[in-house]
């Protein structure tokens, strides 16, 4: 302002003396008016451009939001959507296996023995296990009706481990005769009121009779759970014969309450999350009004209930906008838009959910959405109006040197007011010009030889430009942060949801299985890790350890974790060998990775009858072995094959590792060996040996707390570069089970 206030004075005020030296008292009169009117328009210029600049940044950063809200609005809808369906599609799977177990077991009841059954057990309720329903008039002394149950027992361990691997509720399969095997744990729930056994006729349920009419794998609608009453859907498969005859129709349970909880928990500060079913009702939704307010159980028993039948279909809504948008959702075409309901403007995205035929939809209101610009906006009308009053300060206080001035030079006012008009006039007509072409991006004012005046247009030449300097870096600022906290808050409500219940995480494992003990721990770096660990029995006999990198951080590498792991579970139960197990994972993944992306495997299969561990290595870390005679660690150092994912029809080698009572395994990703410390220096083999050693006669749990201790205090206070993930198992002996 100083600076302001010696340009008038040295210029402006000079000019004034000059003119008003030979002037007369009306003229200098009419100098004065002439100026106050000079002033008023300069104000009201001022405030006319301050609104066409409000105008344009308004405009310009409402597209701007609304492109960055819809590009982020469809990223995270079509992801939500596809970690929700693969959830549906794991469903899918372990009803599929079982159908085809089913499959070979009722078509050759010759070659199978009758396994022992039992009817459900109250002592047993809340623990996994089998349990045989019968019919009403079925009688399980009949001779042909034991030998059908006995038969399907066989079905038992298959049915265990689907059901406590992928921890579902209730796995089962029944018989056209009435005849009902599950796995569940809930055992209690099949008994009435009095104490007595009821009886259960599967081939009368509903997706009983929706799978066999449909003749394929279905999902029927969401209902309450006849024995837990919780929320579920159910996934169903008829099972034919050779001559096509309906052997049986196998099913598995699939409780919605944390769907329904996740749904409900995004509530609030314009934004809620709904999913749609195949008929176009809301069945989850945190709204309790207006048209995305839940229908309600779509399912009751047998039939469907009144409030379905009358359910509103939104793609009839009457809202027009609203119905177009379901329409295109449901068809796979739900692109982000807006949408206007009752309530306001609400920004809309769609992605199906393909395996079950729902849809998957988010909503974040417009004004949520706008609040970055209105922000803006009251920041530069504060600038302005700062700016404004700036300028009237400074020019009501040379007023009065102004009118002095006016009265000294008087006569020479008329000849010099002509030069000073055109002079002022011109670059305020350009300053106006410039100003209306400013819009869209460009939206910077540069002073120009024209506006150097030296006087006040000098001064309001420089404010716009300062102004518009300030706005342009502002709405930079804006976008920039508006986009990064969009992707970080988009990450983050994902990573969880992504890696929830990916990695077996009771323990102990097999408690039913003394001969091992088996711990393992994932310590991601980031939000989300890469790495991941799996263990699981290929059959009663035989257990199954993996341990796996997945190339990349964040979000795609933890989805192509969750593919690899199940490719290479999938081939695994198969009964391969562990060189046939990363041969077919290699391949399948190889067949559909346009990202690029592999992962390092490292498989082992124990025999546990014997010790034996064959092993086969995908470019991942050696094992380590504690050999508890000899009370010493040593690193097994195995010939390597080639990552998987990368290049299709690789052969890998098998290696055995023989296993004595009380020896210990040990399994680890780069990580371990990697972590670093302040200077730059890595954890490596030698301390991983060391932080091994005192744990000779440790548990696997003893095992990974020394290590991880020693990483600990090695990087000290250095950030976690990369995933840290290991794995113990001790194999204690038959003689022990």
């Amino acid at each position: 302002m100083e600076e302001h206030k010696k340009r008038i004075t040295g210029s402006i005020a000079d000019r004034m003396i000059v003119l008003l030296i030979a002037g007369m008292v009306l003229v200098s009169v009419a100098f004065i008016g002439a100026n106050i009117y000079r002033s008023r328009v300069l104000s009201k210029l001022t405030m006319e451009t301050n609104q066409q600049q409000i105008d344009s940044i308004s405009g310009v950063g409402e597209d701007m939001i609304g492109r960055m809200v819809t590009e982020e609005l469809d990223r995270t809808t079509e992801l939500e959507a596809r970690v929700t369906n693969n959830s549906f599609v794991d469903l899918q799977r372990r009803v599929t296996l079982l159908g085809n177990y089913a499959a070979v077991l009722l078509d050759n009841p010759q070659d199978y023995q009758p396994a022992e059954w039992a009817f459900p057990d109250k002592d047993k309720d809340g623990s996994l296990s089998t349990m045989v329903m019968l019919a009403e008039g079925l009688d399980p002394s009949d001779p042909e009706t034991a030998a059908r149950v006995g038969l399907l027992a066989n079905l038992t361990d298959i049915m265990m481990e689907l059901c406590d691997t992928f921890e579902s509720e209730n796995v089962y399969i029944a018989l056209p005769e009435g005849i009902h095997l599950v796995a569940s744990r809930n055992a209690g729930g099949w008994y009435q009121e009095d104490g007595t056994l009821q009886s259960f006729d599967p081939s009368q349920r509903y997706w009983f009779k929706e799978a066999v009419e449909a003749g394929r794998l279905i999902f029927t609608d969401v209902g309450d759970d006849k024995e837990t009453g919780q929320l579920c859907i159910v996934c169903a498969m008829p099972v034919y014969g050779k001559n096509g005859e309906l052997l049986a129709v196998a099913g598995s349970d699939f409780f919605l309450t944390e769907i329904q909880e996740a749904v409900e928990s995004v509530s609030g500060d314009g934004e809620f999350h709904v999913i749609t079913n195949r008929d176009g009702h809301v069945i989850f939704s945190p709204k309790e009004d207006g048209e995305f307010r839940p229908t309600g159980d779509l399912h009751a028993g047998e039939e469907k209930t009144d409030t379905a039948a009358q359910a509103l279909d939104l793609r009839h809504s009457e809202n027009a906008e609203l119905a177009a948008f379901m329409a295109d959702a449901m068809q796979g075409n739900g692109s982000a838009r807006t949408v206007t309901l009752d309530d306001g403007t609400y920004y809309m995205a769609g992605a199906p959910i393909e395996s079950v035929g729902w849809t998957d939809i988010s909503v974040v209101s417009q004004e949520k959405a706008n609040e970055n610009i209105q922000e803006m906006l009251s920041k530069y009308s504060e600038i302005q109006e700062g700016a404004v009053a700036s300028y009237r300060s400074a020019n009501s206080r040379y007023m009065p040197v102004i009118a002095i001035v006016l009265a000294i030079e008087l006569i020479l006012m008329l000849i010099l007011v002509a030069r000073q008009g055109r002079r002022i006039v011109k670059p305020l007509n350009s300053i106006t010009k410039r100003i209306s072409e400013i819009q869209g991006s460009d939206m910077e004012f540069e002073m120009e030889d024209t506006y150097r005046t030296g006087d006040e247009i000098e001064v309001l030449a420089n404010a716009f430009s300062d102004l518009t300097h300030k706005t342009a870096e502002y709405v930079e600022q804006v976008r920039k942060v508006s986009a990064e906290k969009e992707r970080i808050s988009s990450e983050l409500r994902m990573a969880t949801r992504i890696q929830e219940s990916m990695l077996p995480n009771t323990f102990p494992a097999f408690p039913e299985c003394p001969a091992v003990d088996i711990y393992a721990s994932m310590d991601p770096a980031k939000e989300v890790g890469g790495d991941f660990y799996d263990f699981f029995f290929i059959d009663s006999g035989h257990l199954a350890m993996v341990i796996a990198d997945v190339s990349g951080k964040g979000v795609p590498a933890a989805l192509f974790m969750m593919i690899s792991r199940t490719i290479i579970k999938n081939c695994a139960m198969l009964g391969k060998s562990a060189a046939e197990i990363l041969e077919e994972s290699n391949r399948a993944m190889c067949s559909e990775n346009k990202m690029e992306m592999f992962v390092t495997v490292w498989i082992g299969i124990l025999e546990i009858a014997t010790g034996r561990i064959a092993t086969a290595n995908a470019g991942h870390e050696d094992p380590v072995v504690c050999r508890s005679k000899e009370g010493r660690w040593e690193r097994v150092k195995e010939k390597h094959g080639f990552v998987l994912g990368g290049l299709e029809n690789i052969r890998y080698r098998e290696r055995e590792i023989l296993m004595t009572p009380g020896d210990k395994l040990f399994v680890y990703t780069d990580g371990v060996p990697e972590a670093c410390n302040k200077e730059g220096e890595f954890f490596g083999m030698a301390r991983l040996m060391k932080a091994l050693k005192p744990t000779v006669r440790g548990t696997p749990r003893d095992v990974l707390s020394s290590v991880r201790k020693a990483v600990n205090e090695f990087a000290d206070e250095a950030e976690q570069f990369d995933d840290l993930t290991m794995m113990c198992l001790e194999y204690k002996g038959t003689e022990e089970v």
